[in-house]
């Protein structure tokens, strides 16, 4: 089997880049029905996130995975990108250094926040839209360090896009029940309340509604503070001095900044987020050199497998001969010994197949050990003239 990758990440591709680069899960389905069309026996896997786009090819025997640069031009060309453009800016992989690649992006190794769990779903449902780290910061970092449970309080969303829904399972793990979705478009507050058992307000509720959150988080994409600072002063004065949290995750930031200096307020925004997101990846760095030793060890596991894979019609040529003479043989025998009980006949079939097994097992153990180090080809080339075995 041979393994190829193409791929950038926030490291390295621009954020304006990385937007058009960026696959739906419907666009994704879509690329993946054209690769099968165009590289007709390969395998393809696309990997699409907030923060990476990576396209994982294989192919076996005469069909090898297409060249690194062909799946670069067909990135370009599923994403109308100029393919001049996208080229300098993704990485590319083979075979083993893939391998070890992607058990480095599912253990979180390669994350913006450093072993965050939440990339193993998305390696395992590589086609499905594109999630974020941020929300997990969000609820573990912020909201956590103000509420010690969340079972008992409102929360307010305010969106409902994929990052609402997002931080939304997070608080739902973390307990939370009560929750309240605002948009300015009913129909997707809606949609999304029935979707994740909650319940939709009118966007001209949403005075009332803060006044009665513990917790909210605001998504939005707008291009102005949805709620600036007179309409948060009027929510302030029927709260009776609760205290509330306000995970404000919008670009441009949906809360005015002031209201942070509100007492009993805690509002964070994406900056914040971002800062600890920096300080989670420098409490984890202890964990690397170990995190990358197990990744080492089983790329190492893995590819001697898909290695010793290569010796399996070698090795049923080698069983199929020795077992087609042992049965000749045995034949032979039988026939000069017509008075031999039945249980005479299976002891020395037995007594056979324990020979035959012995005799393959330095070979075959030869070969499983030659694949741990690369393809044992200089082997399975010895044994097919030894034992006159064919391609």
């Amino acid at each position: 089997m041979t393994l190829a990758l193409v791929g950038g990440t926030h490291r390295t591709v621009p954020l304006a880049l990385r937007e058009r680069l960026a696959f739906s899960a419907e666009q994704a389905a879509e690329a993946l029905a054209r690769f099968r069309d165009r590289f007709p026996g390969r395998e393809g896997v696309l990997l699409s996130t907030c923060n990476r786009v990576e396209f994982y090819a294989a192919g076996e025997n005469d069909l090898a995975a297409p060249p690194p640069e062909q799946l670069v031009s067909f990135l370009a060309e599923c994403r109308g990108i100029d393919v001049a453009a996208l080229a300098p800016v993704l990485s590319r992989e083979h075979d083993e250094a893939v391998v070890r690649h992607l058990f480095g992006v599912a253990s979180g190794l390669d994350s913006m926040v450093l072993g965050e769990p939440q990339i193993l779903a998305q390696v395992k449902q590589a086609w499905a839209i594109a999630q974020v780290s941020i929300p997990s910061v969000a609820v573990a970092d912020f909201a956590s360090g103000v509420f010690e449970r969340f079972d008992d309080k409102r929360v307010l969303l305010v969106g409902a896009g994929k990052m609402a829904a997002e931080t939304l399972r997070y608080l739902r793990a973390a307990g939370a029940r009560d929750v309240v979705i605002v948009n300015r478009t009913a129909a997707r507050a809606s949609e999304l309340a029935a979707r994740l058992d909650a319940r939709p307000a009118a966007f001209e509720d949403l005075e009332r509604e803060l006044a009665t959150a513990d917790l909210v988080v605001s998504t939005t994409g707008a291009s102005d503070h949805v709620v600036p600072l007179d309409l948060f002063m009027r929510a302030e004065g029927r709260r009776q001095g609760r205290p509330l949290v306000v995970l404000d995750l919008a670009v441009p930031r949906d809360f005015d900044p002031r209201i942070g200096e509100r007492p009993g307020v805690w509002l964070y925004c994406v900056d914040d987020l971002a800062a600890a997101c920096e300080a989670n990846r420098r409490s984890r760095q202890r964990q690397l050199p170990q995190a990358l030793a197990i990744v080492d060890e089983e790329t190492r596991r893995l590819m001697g497998d898909m290695h010793h894979r290569t010796t399996a019609p070698v090795i049923e040529q080698l069983r199929a001969g020795w077992t087609e003479t042992g049965e000749a043989e045995l034949e032979r025998l039988f026939r000069r010994l017509p008075d031999l009980r039945e249980s005479d006949r299976a002891e020395i079939r037995q007594a056979f197949d324990r020979y035959a097994a012995k005799m393959l097992h330095p070979p075959l153990t030869s070969l499983r050990n030659e694949s741990h180090s690369g393809p044992p080809h200089g082997l399975l080339d010895a044994l097919r003239r030894l034992f006159n075995l064919q391609e």
